[in-house]
């Protein structure tokens, strides 16, 4: 891992990093009634059985790659299916992939696409809208089969009926031991003497104010206006108090290493891409985020079955293991546990591709905001991180 683009890279560099007025100048345009579409009218005839192609739009560093008799899962893919895939890393940010094909989606034309992964919140407003179609159950029966429970039952698609999870991370803290007793809880983070002045946050603010949440004994994935105000006097004290040293995308890894930083907010696939032993990833006691991005067939495309194929092929558990021991997040997938052991039996009991039972019931999702939420909660945010 080390040196490679991480998806969790690509989403806090460049425009990803700060989510102010410019970017939320573009969510209302969810909410206008002329880009309401129907995903049962806004469709094309499905060219699958004639032609065998599929155009997929990614984030980078989030697939293996062909390396020195290495076959990745993509060209094995291509093998068993004859199916020529068209695989471009163009998802550098939630937001700005929107702005790549809202006009497009909005009015019920071609993306180009057939299929593209985007994260929980965002495939949430797309399919609300109208612009994803219904995935058939019988063409995917290895997602409904083997998709972990933690990702079963979710309020914006109960039944997974138009997303399939491809990877999942897992948002807590991280402190280097070589430098700092044992943190275990965000509420240190937040108030301890000897950290002060040299802990980060993220500007993610669906992590940072799901965690902050937590540690109030509030629900992120149901909370009313005075939690959300709590938890943000919560963030604004912390911050006047001198306790935060940044809010940080990823670059918190280069900190935290070189000491700078003791403790911090963390995603799971950052700390084990750093493969630096002295690097601890610790589910706070309050609890954690858990996230997905998520697989999603846009309206108008043209290649629905092969898509399907596609997901079905990945939520087989030999393809996903060998997915897994590639980008290291949380493998979606049953069954892919027992199949690393022939992948790579070091991975079997990583926690950070695997997380135990126990771990994954301490997981908590951020809930779907409206459109008004969304600029008003990222708002506040930025007036008190400063983004």
């Amino acid at each position: 891992m080390t040196g490679r683009i991480s998806r969790r890279t690509a989403l806090t560099g460049g425009a990803g990093i700060a989510l102010g007025a410019a970017s939320l100048g573009v969510l209302p345009l969810f909410g206008t009634p002329d880009r309401q579409q129907d995903p049962a009218t806004c469709t094309t005839p499905d060219l699958s059985e004639r032609q065998a192609r599929l155009v997929v739009s990614n984030w980078p560093g989030y697939i293996d790659e062909d390396d020195d008799g290495y076959v990745s899962t993509l060209t094995d893919f291509q093998k068993r299916t004859g199916i020529d895939v068209s695989y471009t890393a163009d998802v550098n940010d939630n937001l700005e992939f929107f702005a790549k094909v809202v006009n497009q989606l909005g009015s019920c034309q071609s993306s180009k696409r057939d299929l593209f992964m985007l994260t929980d919140w965002m495939a949430a407003r797309m399919i609300q809208v109208g612009w994803i179609q219904p995935l058939d159950a019988a063409k995917v029966p290895n997602l409904h089969a083997n998709l972990i429970d933690s990702l079963r039952g979710i309020g914006w698609d109960p039944d997974r009926t138009y997303s399939a999870p491809w990877q999942s991370g897992l948002t807590g803290i991280a402190y280097n031991k070589s430098k700092v007793g044992e943190v275990r809880s965000f509420e240190e983070l937040l108030s301890r003497p000897d950290l002060k002045g040299r802990v980060s946050l993220l500007t993610e603010m669906r992590d940072t104010m799901g965690l902050i949440m937590l540690s109030q004994g509030a629900d992120p994935a149901d909370f009313d206006e005075d939690d959300w105000d709590n938890a943000l006097d919560r963030l604004r004290k912390a911050r006047n108090d001198g306790q935060i040293r940044a809010f940080t995308g990823n670059e918190y890894i280069q900190d935290l290493a070189a000491g700078n930083v003791l403790a911090c907010e963390a995603w799971s696939g950052d700390v084990a891409a750093a493969e630096d032993e002295n690097l601890v990833f610790v589910a706070p006691e309050e609890g954690q985020m858990i996230w997905s991005d998520n697989m999603l067939i846009p309206n108008l495309a043209e290649h629905q079955a092969n898509a399907e194929e596609w997901i079905n092929y990945y939520y087989d558990p030999e393809v996903a293991a060998k997915l897994a021991a590639y980008v290291w997040y949380i493998c979606p997938v049953k069954g892919a546990q027992e199949a690393m052991e022939k992948v790579d039996p070091s991975l079997v009991e990583n926690p950070l591709i695997f997380p135990t039972t126990e771990s994954l019931a301490t997981t908590h999702s951020f809930m779907a905001l409206e459109e008004f939420q969304i600029r008003a909660y990222e708002g506040d945010f930025a007036d008190v991180t400063g983004g």
